[in-house]
């Protein structure tokens, strides 16, 4: 595969908490330019710590982290890292602070040193992308909680990243606004890492699943995600599932759509496998 598509390259780290045990241990992680990767992991596993090591958040006690083809140590290094990768928080109230949602939006173009006029062009535009037309001048801390995330989710990509990392993005919301955000990241031309205990969600916008033990990811081949949508060690090793009555007795339309959700996986996955051969070729 082409270096070039190789954009977040963690080898060795391991981390810990002032002092206590080891969160992440000789953990290795290569994410690639075109991944949609989802990751699903008990809580305390390591997850948010990765999404902070990777944006420099964090200082990991080993290892080594190279990003865009950059070794990533000090600040200087990291300050470049947070104006191409957009972390989207796990709660929005640590992501919003400006009293009103233009203000919110505009905030990270104004410091990637766009004007005024253009910072506001840019928040209009991603308000608008995301259906919050009119939010302009709403109050933040008066926004309902589904309204807050996607908010937290504008202000992201209002800084046109490369990547996006999303700590729990569907986390409390509403069906509504879990099926608006749904739509949003399969339409998005965007790489991003994505973390949430949703299968069902998982399965419709990423191309593979990881989870974590042990302080380290577990990769594709050891979790696979199959018909009824969940992921576990036991990955594509032969293996069986006692069905309840109520799944034997299920209308056939939810057989219909695990069917369809298995092909589309199945789908994004081939086409995974297509770039990334495309990039070996070249």
């Amino acid at each position: 595969m082409d270096r070039n598509d190789l954009l977040i390259n963690l080898e060795g780290i391991s981390f810990s908490y002032f002092g206590g045990p080891q969160v992440l241990a000789n953990l290795d992680f290569h994410f690639h330019r075109g991944d949609r990767i989802g990751l699903i992991a008990p809580n305390g596993s390591g997850k948010t710590t990765l999404l902070h090591l990777i944006m420099g958040l964090l200082k990991p006690t080993a290892g080594r982290i190279e990003i865009f083809g950059k070794p990533a140590r000090d600040e200087k290094d990291f300050a470049d890292v947070r104006r191409r990768i957009g972390l989207l928080f796990q709660d929005a109230d640590d992501q919003l602070f400006s009293p009103t949602v233009l203000e919110d939006v505009a905030f990270g173009p104004l410091n990637l040193g766009k004007s005024k006029n253009e910072a506001i062009q840019i928040a209009q535009k991603t308000l608008a992308f995301l259906g919050l037309d009119g939010f302009e001048n709403r109050i933040t801390f008066k926004l309902s909680g589904g309204e807050k995330r996607l908010v937290s989710l504008a202000t992201v990509l209002a800084m046109e990243p490369e990547i996006l990392l999303l700590d729990e993005p569907i986390n409390g919301l509403d069906m509504k606004t879990k099926a608006r955000l749904k739509e949003i990241m399969s339409g998005i031309n965007l790489s991003y890492l994505l973390i949430s205990h949703d299968f069902d969600f998982l399965a419709e916008i990423v191309d593979a699943v990881y989870t974590m033990a042990d302080g380290k990811i577990l990769l594709d081949k050891e979790v696979h995600l199959h018909e009824h949508v969940h992921a576990h060690e036991l990955g594509t090793y032969p293996h069986q599932h006692d069905m309840s009555e109520e799944r034997k007795n299920a209308p056939a339309g939810n057989h219909q759509r695990t069917d369809e959700r298995r092909q589309r996986v199945t789908d994004r996955r081939q086409n995974l496998s297509d770039r990334r051969q495309n990039s070996a070729d070249r």
